[in-house]
């Protein structure tokens, strides 16, 4: 890759960091280009205990990378593009791909409407068994059981563990406790065990895929505009890597078969369920090559270079979630202040590259000017004086 190349990725790269993204990419200085994931976009306001709030980002964060990485010179990009861009090396500008996970109907109803706006193409990679309704979507099942629990015993490894789960930093780390011991186990073991927390919890799991996830409708509604790719994520959402070679193949074939059926057009591109290393691993990249999936991306943090065009069924992301959407004010900084009863100017508005509410409580529905100045002036002096 170039200099001027260069110049223009670490640009782009700098200009997320008021979102925190910066800290996430920081090992990767250079490269070709870069897949972005997602998972939902959404303006819900978090909850106190959300411990999958990681999945989540805003409207207007989303709004705000596309922004950015467009003034910053990168071409944003199909999927089909990604290996003639790879072969061009450092020929090519830097050019960024926008992907998303799992089929959430948020995606439609708040992040399609920024990627049109935009005229950014982008894909979401579909488990076919989530758009049938069936899904099962444990890590969040996981989260409504504890939610609604106020104490959990659980037989871990020969162990009977006891969670008290009453206050919401006791849900948070008995979460944490059950996530991560879970993610170790047979899937099938994770999803029963989550179900049986459920059902004490008088939690319906089943409804958590339909109330989520777009089904076949939607999705061929969606599919319909030319800037949308619909690609595959398996059919059940397992990670592949535990599973035997015959259940690998038929996760990818099938699921690929069946939206080719329900959308009437070639399925080319695949994601790997969880994508770590210990869910994917060459195994999965050879039998995705294949089964002619023409890429394949992984959750391996990354930026994409030209060695990559030999391994287009093994391609890394960087994940833009809920953890790096604070805004961020350690660059040269100019505030605008709008007056307390109509704000800023549209004009005024539209040319600034972040917009900040500051939440209120009590009976005042907001600061005056100078107030909310001093408090944003405060907000970027503390920051500045944090230790990196």
């Amino acid at each position: 890759m170039g200099r001027h190349a260069t110049k223009i990725l670490k640009a782009a790269l700098s200009a997320l960091h008021y979102s925190g993204a910066d800290g996430l990419i920081a090992p990767f200085t250079s490269g070709s280009g870069v897949i972005f994931m997602l998972h939902r976009v959404t303006p819900e306001p978090t909850k106190d205990f959300e411990p999958n709030r990681i999945l989540k980002v805003t409207p207007d964060f989303l709004d705000s990378v596309l922004k950015q990485v467009k003034s910053a010179g990168f071409d944003i990009v199909g999927l089909d593009d990604v290996p003639n861009r790879l072969n061009a090396g450092s020929q090519g500008k830097p050019f960024a791909v926008f992907t998303l996970d799992d089929g959430y109907r948020d995606n439609a109803e708040f992040a399609y409407p920024i990627f049109k706006r935009h005229d950014a193409p982008f894909t979401i990679y579909i488990p076919t068994d989530y758009a049938d309704g069936n899904g099962d979507l444990w890590w969040l099942t996981l989260e409504e059981a504890v939610r609604g629990l106020t104490e959990v015993t659980v037989d871990m490894d020969g162990a009977r563990r006891h969670f008290p789960l009453k206050t919401t930093s006791e849900k948070n780390a008995g979460f944490d406790a059950l996530y991560w011991w879970l993610r170790g186990k047979p899937e099938s073991v994770a999803r029963a065990i989550t179900h049986r927390l459920a059902r004490e919890a008088n939690f319906d799991a089943s409804k958590v895929c339909r109330e989520l996830i777009m089904d076949w409708d939607e999705i061929r509604a969606l599919a319909a505009d030319p800037l949308v790719t619909i690609a595959s994520h398996s059919k059940s959402h397992y990670a592949l890597a535990k599973l035997p070679e015959y259940k690998v193949r038929a996760e990818i074939a099938d699921s690929v078969a069946r939206l080719e059926k329900e959308l009437g057009r070639p399925c080319r591109h695949f994601s790997f369920p969880y994508g770590a290393e210990s869910s994917a691993g060459e195994r999965e990249f050879a039998i995705a090559a294949e089964l002619g999936m023409k890429t394949a991306v992984t959750t391996r943090k990354g930026l994409l270079h030209a060695s990559h065009k030999d391994r287009l069924t093994a391609l890394p992301r960087l994940s833009l979630n809920g953890d790096y959407q604070d805004p961020r004010y350690e660059a040269p900084v100019f505030l605008l202040v709008g007056n307390e009863s109509q704000g800023l100017p549209q004009d005024y508005e539209k040319d600034c590259d972040l917009l900040v509410k500051m939440p209120m409580m009590g009976k005042a529905d907001s600061l005056n000017a100078a107030m909310a100045c001093a408090v944003m002036a405060y907000e970027v002096l503390n920051q500045r004086r944090r230790p990196s």
